[in-house]
């Protein structure tokens, strides 16, 4: 693949950027902490220094904070794979009860009131990719979407639903949270769930190793001490901020390039240092149209950020509502959109019960806003190397990641959202899961948004089409 982005960013530069990321903190880069604050304001230099204007709004929020957690089962300590977070802090002494076994359905945790919760979540398995996905197509064609989506992320979004009701209505002292299924280095330092309001009762999850010491200790009825300090931070500072690279042909048109800035390790969230690389590149070769590119805050406290009460409904949202001059014809018309998330994935997986790398490429699960973009993509990725993609349609309400508001304001766009078993992932080591990474598909991955961009400037709105609605039903898996 002729890498034409070499004249302004190279490869090394793209590296360097991605450890100045990770050097702001892998955890601690979650929406309103220090290390998001100093990145945001990194990036605003970058920024800056192309010689951009940079427009911000700060919002405030209450920003919760887990600083430390311990469980003691029957006066023997149990390793803890991660705070489930959002939900509620104990005092130093930590919560003292008998243990009780619930299989996630409210009467169990009513009989649980006043005691410490135990319950399962197995990996998903029972539930039919066809109801959240609907596929378009694939390079290699034979590529398919898993037949249950399995994983921390989704099997905590779908099985933790019912605990937040419960647990809020229950009076208990405080839950255990065992995943199943799932080996325990894949499920260490999941920062889940993310998607729901405070819980106000203290959670923890544990492995599957350790959960079965738990369960053994509830059915004899012993007791437990759980142990999650932390604190509530009032009015919490966080931002959203966008630049305009202004296009040559004298239109108010638009495309918008966007992402999010909150995350946990190098994936999550990476959008940004694509979106400098091709700011290098458009600062360099403007495009005809104006070029917004949009750096949102709030993806990790959806119910705060999020404009509306559905769950799928994703922080640019309110970088939406906040900017409408920005793209619904008062300053500029957003024709296009492009989302870029979670760049650079290699693939990890269980085999035989052990995490190992299986691929090199993580599926690009890439969702297109109608046909004429499906074809876009297509065109944009001829001549790569490395390439494990695939595109979809947002289907039954669904659709993950940050080019989820466009699409709901008609926005046709193509949007980056792979989903590694990692993804939500801290790295308790501190490397941010950099063994996870893959710097040259990353950098093919700059250089296909790139040519997304270019492509869309070149086809008038018409040829764009408009943005489909999603899709009812069964969707396709092949």
């Amino acid at each position: 693949m002729q890498l034409f982005l070499d004249e302004v960013t190279s490869k090394e530069r793209v590296l360097e950027d991605m450890n100045k990321m990770n050097a702001f903190g892998g955890g601690d880069r979650l929406t309103g902490t220090r290390g998001q604050r100093d990145y945001c304001a990194w990036l605003k230099d970058e920024i800056r220094a192309m010689g951009i204007d940079v427009v911000s709004k700060e919002y405030r929020f209450d920003r919760w904070e887990a600083q430390e957690w311990s469980l003691t089962v029957d006066g023997q300590p149990v390793a803890v794979s991660s705070p489930f977070h959002y939900s509620g802090l104990t005092g130093e002494a930590g919560v003292t009860a008998k243990l009780f076994a619930v299989c996630n359905n409210p009467l169990d945790f009513q009989r649980a009131r006043g005691k410490i919760a135990v319950c399962h979540i197995r990996n998903l398995s029972a539930i039919s990719s066809k109801v959240a996905f609907n596929k378009r197509r694939s390079l290699p064609a034979d590529l398919e979407v898993e037949k249950s989506y399995r994983g921390p992320v989704s099997t905590s979004f779908v099985k933790t639903l019912l605990t937040f009701w419960s647990l809020r209505l229950a009076g208990v002292k405080g839950m255990i949270c065992v995943w199943e299924d799932m080996s325990d280095a894949m499920v260490d330092g999941q920062c889940l769930n993310f998607i729901l309001g405070y819980l106000k009762v203290p959670v923890l999850w544990v492995n599957e190793t350790e959960g079965k010491k738990v369960f053994a200790a509830a059915k004899a009825k012993k007791s437990a001490t759980l142990r999650l300090t932390g604190r509530i931070e009032r009015d919490a500072v966080t931002e959203s901020f966008h630049a305009v690279i202004k296009g040559t042909g004298g239109t108010d048109e638009a495309i918008i390039v966007n992402t999010h800035t909150d995350g946990c390790n190098f994936s999550e969230e990476n959008g940004g240092i694509g979106m400098l690389a091709m700011m290098r590149w458009f600062k360099a070769h403007p495009a005809k149209r104006n070029l917004i590119f949009v750096f949102v805050t709030g993806h990790f406290r959806l119910p705060v950020f999020r404009v509306g009460i559905m769950t799928s409904n994703q922080a640019t949202g309110r970088w939406l509502k906040d900017n409408k001059e920005m793209w619904n014809g008062g300053r500029y018309k957003a024709v296009a959109g492009c989302s870029v998330e979670h760049l650079g994935c290699t693939e990890w997986k269980d085999v035989n019960g052990v995490y190992t790398r299986t691929n090199d490429i993580d599926t690009e699960l890439v969702y297109t806003g109608n046909k004429h973009l499906d074809d876009v993509y297509y065109k944009a990725v001829q001549g790569r190397t490395l390439l494990r993609t695939m595109t979809l349609r947002g289907h039954n309400t669904m659709h993950f990641g940050e080019g989820q508001p466009l699409s709901k304001k008609h926005i046709p766009e193509i949007a980056l959202v792979t989903a590694p078993d990692y993804l939500c992932s801290v790295d308790y080591s501190g490397k941010s899961h950099m063994d996870k990474f893959n710097l040259d598909l990353m950098y093919e991955q700059i250089h296909t948004f790139v040519r997304c961009v270019e492509i869309l400037d070149g086809m008038t709105k018409k040829e764009i089409g408009r943005s489909q609605p999603y899709s009812l039903g069964l969707g396709k898996l092949k």
